[in-house]
């Protein structure tokens, strides 16, 4: 991995994470003195983000952190879902022991992780949840694609592990895990999709009625 990767993929996270909230100004210097790098590989992966959406640019070349508003945050879970759901139906048939293997290791991660309140861990083990089976798919452009969705979706899990926002998820994971153990397929590609519904539904409440007075990020 290169500087300028290792740059791009950690402040992914931060932001996916909330440690980079919305209207937070990047400012190069600090980025670079705080990950231990030169200016270059900073300067060069927020303008990868601002290309993916994550990161505004201003008329006087200010960076911040994107926002969602409402219209916004719901389009991204629907494209979230007809890309995730695609390569999940996709790579269903081509999981092998070792694929269920990992599905186990990064279900049992999950819950693990928002049992003691870590939403950063919980949000980066659920993601990796589904990109095991995506990546059986074999398709990398889908995954590609993915990828940027789900860190600018990631930003509405960044709050509470006991936000209502994590129901579908992990009620969604376990019971999609279990459908493939028992060979069901085809029950797990429809529960995965699910979970897509269920989710979207709990964001819209969220958005118009709150959720314990916080607000997305």
């Amino acid at each position: 991995m290169t500087r300028r990767e290792a740059v791009l993929k950690r402040l992914r996270q931060d932001i996916a994470a909330g440690v980079l909230p919305s209207g937070t100004v990047l400012k190069d210097g600090e980025i670079a003195a705080r990950l231990g790098v030169s200016i270059t590989p900073v300067r060069e992966a927020i303008t990868q983000l601002a290309a993916e959406g994550l990161v505004d640019v201003s008329p006087n070349r200010t960076r911040k952190v994107s926002g969602l508003t409402q219209k916004s945050a719901l389009e991204l879970i629907d494209v979230m879902e007809l890309l995730a759901c695609a390569g999940f139906a996709g790579g269903v048939e081509n999981l092998t022991d070792e694929h269920m293997a990992q599905l186990r290791r990064r279900h049992a991660e999950f819950v693990g992780a928002l049992d003691r309140g870590d939403v950063t861990t919980a949000s980066a083990a659920g993601a990796e949840f589904s990109t095991v089976v995506v990546m059986a798919n074999g398709n990398r452009e889908l995954q590609s694609l993915l990828d940027v969705v789900v860190v600018r979706s990631l930003r509405m899990l960044a709050r509470e592990a006991g936000s209502s926002v994590w129901r579908p998820w992990t009620t969604g994971y376990g019971a999609v895990l279990q459908r493939l153990e028992e060979g069901d397929r085809a029950g797990a590609v429809a529960r995965y999709r699910r979970i897509y519904v269920e989710y979207r539904a709990v964001v819209e409440e969220i958005l118009w009625h709150g959720d314990a007075g916080q607000e997305l990020h």
